[in-house]
């Protein structure tokens, strides 16, 4: 008799009292034996649930007893039975990874100067900690010696768990955490079957975790560079002295839902001041009330703790992941170097895009047309002519390619890592069928920049239009940081203890590290308010965050209401787990306390949009606003002048809004900007019109 196919579920609980019984308790009661042994996670501390194998019928029966909330034959609970019960039954889905000169550049873009160690590299940084929920961590690199660190805070509650080929040892006073979760990845793409090499251990097996740790607080390393001395220089994180708390929870660019939830609740007991993660589902995004990185990151955001999150790397308008309001979601930009491989044409022309290692190369050049992403490749096996092949540098290898072509037009600005001499173009620039690469230079100053890189996923939010997303963005083009010198698929087999890669992925650990100064200065701002200083000071300006001047700030209660005002009662407290109400008036979208503002307007009716913000400058300031307009739109403000007589002072405004024309589907951009003379605090402005 065939049995019946078991799933990788996460069901939800709701209690009164958040921890009062936990999981395992419950578990123990479960009437089917079948379900209790099919656990593989239980959570417990930001959130209440598990994580089973269940069939069809045993998710639909425990998704049922939600009706009552009361005691049911499935679930017992041990306490406040009135209130207990299950709130939503998720099937449990795959995340991808969104894959130093950046540091040096934001510290002299304008109105801007490098403060030096006595600020940004702060010593009170040292009692910031950084979950990194990534595919783990190569300890040995030199990004994270604990040289000259001071011990580990007393509030750490973590652990270092021993693993393959990582025990304790690894641990030090700048690692001081290290744990990893593979049973819900296990469930989905068994690791065994992948055919790739992994650790079962937080050692980093893939590169990407080593380089977003270190690009959000790797320790300063000098001469850092790419082989071939590419990208030379001192290499360094945002905040150098945090401290890192690694969750291995991506194994071979995949993250599952089950792992990410479990490292988020051990996160939060284990004392964490930030979790960062650059990763996120391919869009479209789903809601808040089933996305588990929104319920996740929601009950981080409750207990003090801020969450940034890559935006994606899907290019597309409407594409961003990870757009819940208390969330930092970062899309990327570039910096002012520029790595690059010229390429002579045949009629001498010369096109300046890509990069690569390796000595130059003369290749005869022809095109292949792989349809609607018009990319073309090309490459010479030795004394046998032209072939034409997938863009797969790692088959054009193994066959005996000695270099490559590629002709992309979405990617023709990205630097992109090729073991064989090889180099990206961007259109049909010669019919003449030869070409030489020439050797990779790096070029300083690059202009312009900062500008968006062309994958970086884009707005409007595809959830709720009202909350502007990404909120931010930061260097994520051509980043060189510390990589782990076993992921050799990445660079053609060659083991390099540095690597130079571009994403979101590689934008979200520079918003970590400027986050992570922020906690370090004003430790008892709330997630909203350090948001809120990176914000508002432009793309991110480290500096200038620091000295934000007035802050948009937003708490548990402001976001309830939010939720309450785009689903029901029972969607709520699917993010809650707990019975908290709504209010009598939620509050709309678009009068959520947030740094920016979008709205949707009809034309010939005015729509008003409330705002507070809290005086963290000089106690006695008077800001003046002055708007930038979106186009086809007349915007007021009122009051015109905000006047403070002291600190933590909170003063309210509208902005009235009133549209002349059509926006013709499009999002009209402008901003706000309140000024006393010494700050700037800037709320961008969006405005679609029917």
């Amino acid at each position: 008799m065939e049995l019946p196919a078991m799933v990788l579920f996460i069901v939800l609980l709701l209690s009164s009292h958040l921890g009062a019984a936990s999981v395992s308790d419950r578990k123990t009661r479960h009437s089917s034996e079948a379900v209790q042994d099919s656990m593989i996670y239980s959570y417990k501390h930001g959130m209440r649930g598990f994580a089973a194998f269940l069939t069809n019928e045993q998710a639909d029966a425990i998704a049922s007893t939600y009706l009552s909330w009361k005691t049911t034959a499935l679930i017992t609970p041990s306490c406040c039975a009135e209130k207990d019960g299950v709130l939503s039954v998720i099937s449990n889905k795959l995340h991808k990874v969104h894959t130093t000169q950046s540091w040096s550049f934001l510290a002299g873009m304008p109105a801007q100067t490098w403060t030096g160690t006595e600020e940004w590299y702060s010593k009170k940084a040292q009692n910031v900690i950084i979950g990194m929920l990534d595919s783990g961590i190569w300890p040995e690199s030199k990004s994270f010696h604990d040289d000259g660190m001071e011990p580990v805070p007393k509030r750490w509650r973590g652990a270092c768990v021993p693993g393959e080929k990582f025990t304790r040892d690894d641990c030090n006073k700048k690692i001081i955490g290290a744990r990893f979760y593979f049973k819900g990845i296990n469930a989905e793409a068994p690791l065994n079957a992948s055919g790739a090499n992994f650790t079962l251990s937080a050692r980093d097996d893939d590169g990407h975790g080593t380089h977003t740790a270190s690009t959000a607080a790797g320790r300063v390393v000098l001469r850092a560079s790419f082989p071939g001395n590419i990208a030379s220089g001192t290499a360094r994180g945002g905040a150098p002295l945090a401290r890192l708390a690694i969750y291995k929870v991506c194994w071979n660019d995949f993250c599952s839902d089950a792992d990410i939830l479990a490292a988020i609740d051990d996160a939060i007991a284990d004392g964490v001041d930030i979790i960062s993660m650059s990763l996120g589902p391919n869009p479209p995004q789903s809601d808040f009330f089933s996305d588990t990185i929104s319920i996740g990151s929601f009950h981080a955001m409750r207990h003090g703790i801020f969450v940034s999150c890559s935006a994606g790397n899907s290019g597309v308008p409407g594409s961003a992941a990870n757009v819940a309001p208390w969330i930092a979601t970062v899309g990327a930009s570039s910096i002012d170097r520029d790595l690059a491989s010229n390429v002579v044409l045949g009629n001498n022309m010369s096109i300046k895009v890509g990069w690569s290692f390796g000595s130059s190369q003369v290749l005869t050049w022809k095109h292949f047309d792989r349809g609607r992403q018009q990319i073309r490749t090309v490459w010479l096996h030795p004394g046998a002519g032209s072939f034409l092949l997938a863009a797969s540098q790692l088959l054009e290898f193994r066959l005996g390619g000695v270099g490559m072509i590629l002709v992309d037009e979405i990617a023709k600005d990205i630097a992109e890592s090729y073991f064989l001499p090889a180099t990206n173009v961007g259109a049909k620039e010669d019919s003449s069928p030869v070409a030489t690469i020439l050797p990779t230079k790096t070029v300083r100053n690059f202009k312009p920049a900062p500008a968006v890189a062309v994958f970086s996923s884009r707005g409007p939010n595809s959830v709720t239009p009202e909350i502007l997303k990404p909120d931010i963005t930061a260097p994520g083009v051509s980043i060189l940081a510390a990589w782990s010198p076993v992921a050799t698929k990445a660079v053609g087999g060659r083991s390099v203890d540095f690597n130079i890669v571009s994403g979101t992925s590689m934008s979200c650990p520079h918003i970590t590290g400027v986050a992570a100064n922020l906690i370090a200065k004003f430790p008892r701002w709330s997630p909203a308010a350090i948001k809120s200083a990176i914000m508002t000071t432009g793309h991110v300006r480290p500096n200038l965050s620091l000295r934000p001047g007035l802050v948009y700030d937003t708490g548990f209660h402001d976001y309830v209401s939010f939720l309450c005002s785009i689903g029901s009662l029972k969607q709520l407290h699917n993010i809650t787990h707990d019975d908290t109400p709504c209010p009598s008036a939620p509050i709309a979208p678009h009068n959520l306390n947030y740094p920016s503002i979008a709205v949707t307007l009809q034309r010939q009716r005015k729509t008003v949009v409330y705002r507070t913000v809290t005086n963290v400058g000089t106690p006695q300031s008077l800001y003046k606003a002055t708007v930038k307009a979106p186009s086809g739109v007349v915007v007021n403000v009122v009051p015109e002048c905000l006047s403070f007589e002291e600190l933590h002072e909170k003063k309210s405004f509208t902005v009235e809004f009133s549209a002349q024309a059509s926006s013709n589907g499009s999002f009209a951009f402008g901003s706000l900007t309140w000024s006393d003379g010494r700050h700037d605090v800037t709320s961008p402005i969006a405005v679609l019109t029917s």
